[in-house]
């Protein structure tokens, strides 16, 4: 990339810390080389110095120096692929056995639940270390996450074998130019049972961690359409719900105003999001069912993830079956 970039922040990207920002916008740019731009003053937001944990506004504009080219692997190549552990062999195994599509341009992951997309505090296992276990012999760039899922939720996650591949998918998840689908299982039956929630969110610490709250008058807007596929006489309901906006937490967060909270989901359901005497997995019951995204190469491609076991068990056990879900053209 050559010459300065001034990028205005979005109401999409606001509140977001600038690492992750930087991450999302620019995924060839390691953490360490995005440091020393900081430190070097060479990225400014509105004009000023900044650090990576500096949280956006809307409105605010951010200077992106020139960058190195993206094929230019030992300025940009993440940490992961420099100094970390080698992948064990039961990992590179399991990622193998993950992989739901791959071609020259990219690879889309079926992520196992309890698995982090990136590392952050405390966390040493995630899944950005494990990407040169995906790397083919021919590469000469190592495979990059373009978008990521929290730990605790499984499913369709994409990323990107080359640079350019980074680029345009970025670009389609930033300009809202694909479709995410999840499933959830959620305690009780929301009313009505189908529609449209905007319920704008904020971020707010507390005992369980850092979480998002509805705040209509000062978030961050948040929309989420969502339709019961099927229920077991209102203790549990599968859920259909697909993102418009894409807030943290925004589906869980979602799921809660309803006053139907996540089976599983104690960080935001509490107590709630549990059954007494219901035989499932007390893990986080949300799926990344399946996307819709336009192919960097043309077309369009269209990738579903089968539940993991521990939801596939809860399926069962509710009586629910998969291919009752309508199809996805008859959607909103």
């Amino acid at each position: 990339m050559s010459g300065v970039q001034t990028i205005q922040i979005t109401g999409e990207d606001a509140d977001q810390r600038l690492d992750r920002w930087f991450r999302r916008h620019f995924p060839t740019v390691s953490h360490g080389r995005l440091e020393k731009l900081l430190r070097t003053g060479q990225v400014r937001v509105d004009g000023g110095r900044v650090k990576a944990s500096t949280r956006l506004s809307a409105g605010q504009s951010v200077r992106v120096p020139p960058l190195p080219p993206p094929g230019d692997a030992s300025a940009e190549a993440p940490r992961a692929a420099r100094g970390a552990a080698p992948v064990s062999d039961a990992d590179r195994a399991a990622l193998r056995a993950a992989v739901l599509h791959e071609d020259d341009a990219l690879i889309v992951l079926n992520k196992p639940a309890g698995l982090a997309t990136q590392g952050g505090s405390g966390q040493t296992r995630h899944l950005d270390a494990m990407l040169d276990a995906l790397r083919r012999p021919a590469d000469s760039e190592r495979p990059r996450l373009v978008h990521r899922l929290d730990k605790d939720t499984s499913g369709v996650l994409v990323l990107a074998r080359t640079a350019a591949a980074a680029r345009a998918l970025t670009a389609a998840f930033r300009h809202r130019e694909t479709r995410k689908v999840y499933w959830a299982l959620v305690v009780g039956a929301p009313r009505p049972r189908a529609g449209t929630l905007r319920l704008a969110l904020s971020k707010e610490p507390g005992a369980r961690g850092e979480r998002m709250v509805p705040d209509p008058a000062g978030g961050l807007s948040a929309v989420t359409d969502y339709q019961i596929v099927d229920d077991a006489t209102g203790t549990v309901s599968w859920l259909w719900m697909e993102p418009r906006t894409g807030r943290t937490h925004q589906l869980r967060a979602h799921a809660l105003a309803l006053g139907t909270p996540i089976l599983g989901d104690g960080k935001y359901g509490g107590q709630a999001a549990f059954l007494d005497g219901a035989e499932v997995d007390r893990r986080l019951h949300l799926h990344a069912r399946l996307l819709v995204l336009p192919h960097p190469d043309g077309g369009t491609l269209t990738v579903q993830a089968p539940l993991p076991p521990h939801m596939a068990d809860a399926f069962a056990y509710f009586g629910f079956t998969e291919t009752d879900e309508p199809p996805l053209e008859d959607r909103p």
